[in-house]
């Protein structure tokens, strides 16, 4: 007797074309719709703008599982018996059953999960993997029979855990019904596991770390979300003998706003530095780039404001993978993955010369262009009672749904449903605080303007008078210094000169443009 006969040889080649294809494309859904027949249900032909609840279980996955078991337990009765069995035919198996296993464990895996977030710091043991060995075995090791299985169950263990966690964490960070918000959770699904999952089981699980990931996209559009997404979804060995992970993925996103601090500081995050290597440097430091482990990811948040130096040894660890601390010759290495994120145009920037074109031309090897959600409202307008709902829900817990609907009455009203949102999802919530507090909520006109914005429009129009523009200058170069010997030094003034021209009012706006790292004071040498 055949191995497999024609139509379930016909109906497992569609279940193979189901499990490798981008699940957040439309072409999902029509597999779907091919594979399971009369059991597809059409509630569920638009799961992607919903969400992964766990509390609220799909049909199609319990009944395509119940479905391919019958069918692989004749499969595997006729394989142990010696059935003649074709490559391709082994190949369709094999894809079956690993959406079979996966299915059955995908509730326990995420349960690893939740637990790891709540305990970032420690390892969570994977007690049922005995079972899934189990199953595994009974599938795939068969007395007699030449096995169909070119991976090992731990790989497997380790990739489907990280599909778990990719669907979650692409869930949990993009938020958004429209389109536009499924097609960006498909862009970030191939920068996971690009858009050949095979070849990434294969051999691309090991090396997707060398590739940089670029986000781009107007300020509030959820970069850093997109980074978070892709960064705590990468792939994690597992060990059979303890039953863990090699790595708590919870810990293993380093994220650094680089428009928040000063150049000498950007250096010492990310490079580290030795004891003396700058003033202030009073014993040694790790920086991310050492202390990113080969699963992590330093995400490297407004790098088209990076001073044009330090893109020069950023480079340099793109290149090469290595990196010097300050203050030290040694060379240090880089296992980990680096991601970036821009709100800026980077081609008019090379254009005029603020941003190294071959420094770009190593950042854009994977390029995520996130959505306004203006396109988002634009193209899908019932989103934004989705978006207040789910930003009540942070603000408001058990009143959500009466505030988001309090809010969109009103944003309806005085807004008018074609308002353009020019600060994206950052500006809703704010909308909705404003709202929940004094139920009104006033837009920007154009904008807010930035304290560097005020002062080059100011010296422009020829406004300030020499004194006050010293004033301004040297307020903001200690900004950015935290020191007035530097200030003092890149102004060419004295220091005694530069601490009397500080304006407090203006330090204090411009501290909430550059921040201190938290812990850390002023230095005032």
């Amino acid at each position: 007797m055949a191995f497999l006969r024609p139509d379930e040889r016909a109906w497992l080649r569609t279940v193979s074309q189901l499990c490798y294809c981008n699940p957040f494309l439309p072409e999902r859904i029509a597999y779907e719709r091919s594979v399971l027949g009369e059991d597809f249900l059409e509630a569920e032909a638009t799961w992607n703008l919903r969400g992964d609840d766990p509390t609220v279980p799909l049909e199609h996955p319990a009944r395509l599982s119940a479905r391919l078991e019958r069918l692989l337990h004749g499969a595997r009765e006729r394989l142990a018996r010696g059935s003649a069995a074709a490559e391709q035919d082994l190949l369709l198996y094999e894809d079956a059953v690993l959406v079979l296993l996966y299915s059955r464990y995908a509730e326990p895996l995420y349960t690893v999960i939740t637990r790891a977030l709540e305990q970032p710091t420690g390892r969570q043991p994977c007690r049922f993997y005995a079972t899934f060995q189990r199953d595994w075995d009974y599938y795939f090791v068969l007395p007699g029979s030449t096995r169909p299985i070119r991976h090992d169950a731990p790989h497997m263990f380790a990739c489907f855990f990280q599909v778990r966690r990719a669907f979650h964490h692409i869930f949990r960070y993009l938020i958004g019904g429209s389109m536009a918000a499924a097609r960006l959770r498909a862009i970030v699904w191939q920068s996971i596991f690009t858009h050949d999952m095979r070849r990434y089981r294969r051999t691309l699980y090991r090396h997707m770390g060398d590739f940089t990931t670029l986000i781009t996209g107007p300020s509030g559009t959820g970069k850093e979300l997109v980074a978070q997404a892709i960064g705590l979804s990468r792939y994690i060995p597992f060990d059979p003998a303890t039953q863990t992970f090699a790595e708590n993925f919870a810990g293993s996103f380093h994220a650094l706003n680089l428009s928040a601090l000063p150049s000498t500081l950007i250096e010492s995050e990310l490079f580290g530095h030795r004891r003396g290597a700058f003033t202030g440097a009073v014993q040694d430091r790790k920086g991310w780039l050492e202390s990113c482990s080969p699963f992590g990811t330093v995400f490297l948040d407004e790098i088209g404001d990076l001073d044009p130096a330090i893109q020069v040894k950023l480079l340099r660890v793109l290149q090469t993978r290595t990196f010097q601390p300050l203050g030290e010759t040694t060379t240090r290495h880089f296992h980990g993955k680096l991601i970036a994120a821009t709100n800026r145009d980077l081609t008019t920037a090379m254009q005029q010369g603020h941003f190294r074109a071959d420094f770009y031309y190593r950042l854009c090897s994977d390029l995520i262009a996130t959505p306004s959600l203006h396109e988002q409202l634009q193209e899908s307008p019932e989103v934004l009672r989705a978006l207040l709902l789910f930003l009540a829900q942070r603000i408001a817990g058990t009143e959500a749904e009466t505030l988001a609907t309090e809010v969109e009455t009103w944003i309806v009203t005085h807004l008018g449903r074609d308002y353009p949102w020019p600060g994206n999802i950052r500006e809703l919530e704010q909308c909705l605080r404003n709202v929940l507090i004094r139920q009104e909520y006033q837009p920007s006109q154009g904008g807010a303007q930035t304290v560097q914005q005020r002062l080059t429009q100011a010296i422009e129009s020829g406004r300030l008078t020499a004194d006050e523009l010293l004033r301004q200058y040297c307020t903001l170069v200690y900004a950015h210094t935290r020191s007035y010997e530097e200030t003092a030094r890149r102004v060419q003034l004295d220091r005694r000169t530069v601490k009397s021209r500080i304006d407090p009012q203006l330090l204090e706006e411009l501290c909430a443009t550059f921040p201190l790292p938290p812990g850390e004071g002023f230095i005032t040498g």
